[in-house]
């Protein structure tokens, strides 16, 4: 597996060239990898015309997913909204109006593009007691609510979602295609699984798009990203390069661009093998913290989620409690702690998470339970809330008001109340239980 574009930056930062052309650094600084740093000179191709190195890269990616993939050097988030575009497209082309059926707890980036797109917009509701930040979607549940929607032209699922929740893909997907409707997989966790020993990732198993954050589980600088076409969708490929132009900056990184690149070589080689070898571990590894007293949370190989008020502590407190040891976790929020582990964790560093958990002193559980998740009213489009002057206003004084920006905090980004929705008595407990003191809400 060969490596263009890493090829490239490297024989021209060795050739002594004056650089007369973009970025102002031309070459050298502090970081020490500016030399590397390039743009759009003769030979190093460019990503939405993409006709030579990027080209090849972006092919050595494809046979590696077995499928058309597609860089993004600014995350899944510009994946996402090309994405909707595509299928968008698709649904005009076939002389229907665009209709997206979306788990509750998609990203913030989904509301943008819904704003940006002015899609219309059906939400598949979380079950009763279901946390915010997870949205089950049973192919049966699906099934059924697709055979009330024939409008619906394409379904967005969130899958693994933040708590390492794997939604049934290979069935939801046969449910959309049923129903003539694409199946839209925001796979920003799960870019690995198409390197476990038998294949987890979406695009093996029948969604139609996929978007995979390489950043957040492969060895890739952070920014990117691959946008997956399904083979039997060519003509949705064929129009990738203008939907991620549209929403893309014209000067993408080239480090990026390098770090993608060079991560082909790496998968091709012994990742595939050092990520069985790690997922074994940390499976062990989750055994003795169940073992232990620990309660966990979701399936997904390579995120281990801590439900903590079983064990006596609110996640946040344990967060800190281990910040102590410099063990840095993904999020922390009242009921859980989730970290993101790789095969560069290494076993050395899974043991000493284990070590520090086990040494936490087991309390008497903590009964308090997180905020039912209640369906709002809606009263605008999102795109119309999102569009509309606003003001900033007290949570606790927003009973009544229109939301107007998503209430949400990143990490995870995901959305308590959607623009255009009513906020309510019960929105401002559950703003108060997550800590979000104001909102942006449509100017009366």
């Amino acid at each position: 597996m060969d490596t263009p574009i890493c090829d490239f930056a490297r024989d021209y930062a060795a050739s002594d060239a004056l650089r007369l052309h973009m970025p102002g650094h031309k070459g050298a600084g502090p970081l020490g990898c500016e030399n590397l740093d390039i743009t759009e000179i003769a030979g190093a191709d460019s990503l939405y015309e993409a006709d030579g190195i990027i080209r090849q890269s972006e092919a050595n990616a494809s046979s590696l997913f077995g499928c058309p993939t597609f860089y993004s050097t600014e995350g899944s988030s510009q994946c996402i909204r090309a994405a909707l575009y595509l299928a968008v497209l698709h649904a005009k082309q076939g002389g229907k109006t665009p209709h997206i059926a979306a788990g509750r707890n998609a990203h913030r980036t989904f509301l943008s593009a819904a704003a940006l797109l002015d899609l219309q917009v059906t939400w598949l509701q979380p079950e009763e007691h279901s946390s915010y930040l997870s949205c089950p979607v049973t192919a049966r549940s699906l099934e059924e609510f697709l055979a009330g929607a024939p409008d619906v032209t394409a379904v967005y699922v969130t899958s693994p979602d933040y708590l390492g929740n794997v939604a049934p893909i290979r069935e939801l997907a046969e449910a959309c295609h049923r129903h003539g409707a694409l199946l839209l997989v925001d796979n920003a966790h799960g870019a690995y699984l198409r390197f476990l020993p038998e294949s987890a990732h979406p695009m093996d198993l029948g969604a139609d798009l996929c978007c995979d954050s390489a950043h957040k589980t492969l060895p890739v600088l952070t920014g990117g990203a691959y946008l997956h076409i399904a083979v039997r969708r060519p003509e949705l490929a064929a129009q990738a390069k203008p939907a991620l132009a549209l929403f893309g900056s014209t000067s993408p990184s080239y480090l990026i661009l390098q770090s993608l690149d060079a991560a082909n070589h790496s998968l091709a080689t012994g990742y595939p093998g050092r990520l069985a070898d790690f997922t074994q571990a940390l499976a062990a590894a989750k055994a003795r913290l169940r073992q232990a007293g620990y309660l966990l949370r979701g399936d997904e190989p390579l995120k281990l989620t801590l439900c903590t008020k079983a064990y006596g502590y609110t996640g946040t407190a344990l967060a800190n409690r281990l910040q102590e040891d410099r063990i840095v976790c993904e999020f922390a929020d009242p009921d859980f702690l989730v970290f993101m582990l790789t095969p560069e964790t290494g076993r050395d560093g899974l043991e000493r998470l284990c070590r520090a958990l086990l040494a936490v002193p087991r309390q008497r559980p903590m009964l308090q339970q997180a905020p039912a998740f209640c369906v709002p009213e809606r009263v605008m489009g999102i795109r119309e809330a999102m569009l509309s002057p606003c003001q900033t206003v007290p949570a606790a004084q927003s009973v009544g008001r229109v939301l107007a920006a998503a209430t949400v905090g990143c990490p995870p980004a995901v959305p308590i109340l959607v623009c255009g929705e009513r906020i309510d008595a019960a929105a401002v407990r559950c703003f108060a239980y997550y800590g979000i003191e104001t909102c942006s809400v449509v100017t009366e």
